[in-house]
């Protein structure tokens, strides 16, 4: 297990640097110049003299190898600062991250309870109308768009319940403020949980559908195999079947994709933070990336990709958990 651990850690250091690298090259790559774009130009041809103090400033005249480990040692050590705001990058990543992690820890709290529970009763009652529901259900839901469902959401709730006097309950703000009070960090307050209510519904809703898809093809799967068959004939209740027997080994393929889908939560939730005005990294790279914000859009990309990777790292160790029959690192 440990070797196992290490060699994955390994190669996700390799992969950060990888990511890095197609970064800085894309970003050399533009047809536009960083320092006009930085001096704010776009279109409005600032000064040359303004362009040139901006090209020192930044060292944006060094050699690309020599600005390429600039840029690597300001990443990893988050010394470096923005070019737009001048914010160090400890500090954005500081303010950024929590907000990030507090959407996806919310987004994937509905995604396992909805989706798992859905996937589970429709695996129960296959063929019957809660099925039919459940299934009906979750095609429409895939088939809206994520904005799409975000700007509905955030119109209904907003605006018409608020002009035809909705019940309190039912009235949420418009636009989220993500340090409003929080209990250990991730629990929030009332105030609070409005704030969020929003934005992780609209993030969990596509994969909710597909964990509800995955668990109720992978339940029908595991009740039809041998071992929940003889877990039957030896006289075990349904319920002990269920859990014991079925619904464990239904888990792993949901985990895999609850793991993986976890990373992509924190980082790739653009649309949804953006409708929303939730303050995280998504919405902070997108806006870095118009403005040629070098220095913010490898950091936070970088902070998403290590996420992302722990992420998957932590599916892995789970598999030996969930099914006693899978072992890591070539253990025999």
């Amino acid at each position: 297990m440990t070797s196992f651990v290490l060699r994955r850690l390994v190669s996700l250091a390799f992969t950060l640097l990888g990511g890095f690298t197609v970064l800085f090259v894309l970003f050399f790559a533009l047809p536009s110049d960083p320092a006009e774009v930085i001096a704010g130009g776009n279109g409005k041809n600032p000064p040359q003299s303004v362009i040139d103090n901006v090209t020192r400033k930044y060292h944006l005249d060094e050699s690309i190898p020599k600005q390429y480990v600039r840029r690597l040692w300001e990443t990893m050590t988050l010394s470096g600062e923005s070019f737009r705001t001048r914010e160090p990058l400890s500090d954005t990543v500081a303010d950024r991250l929590p907000n990030s992690l507090r959407l996806a820890i919310w987004a994937m709290a509905i995604e396992v309870t909805v989706g798992v529970g859905t996937g589970v009763l429709s695996a129960r009652r296959r063929n019957s109308l809660v099925d039919t529901a459940s299934t009906l259900g979750t095609a429409i839901v895939s088939a809206i768009p994520v904005f799409v469902l975000a700007y509905l959401l955030r119109q209904v709730t907003g605006v018409y319940a608020f002009q035809h006097q909705w019940p309190e309950w039912a009235r949420l703000p418009v636009l989220s403020e993500a340090d409003r009070g929080w209990y250990l960090g991730i629990i929030p307050n009332l105030d609070q949980l409005e704030q969020i209510i929003q934005p992780a519904l609209v993030l969990a809703s596509v994969s909710t559908v597909v964990v509800a898809r995955l668990t109720r093809t992978t339940m029908l799967e595991a009740a039809g195999s041998d071992h929940v068959r003889t877990a039957r004939a030896k006289g075990l209740k349904e319920r002990q079947v269920l859990s014991r027997h079925t619904l464990r080994n239904a888990l792993i393929p949901v985990v895999t994709f609850v793991g993986i889908d976890f990373g992509t939560l924190v980082g790739f939730a653009i649309l949804t933070e953006t409708v929303f005005g939730w303050p995280g990294l998504g919405s902070r790279v997108a806006r870095a990336a118009g403005q040629s914000d070098l220095p913010v859009v490898l950091t936070l990309s970088m902070v998403v990709m290590a996420l992302y990777g722990i992420a998957n790292l932590i599916v892995d160790v789970s598999y030996a958990k969930l099914d006693p029959r899978i072992r890591l690192g070539g253990a025999r």
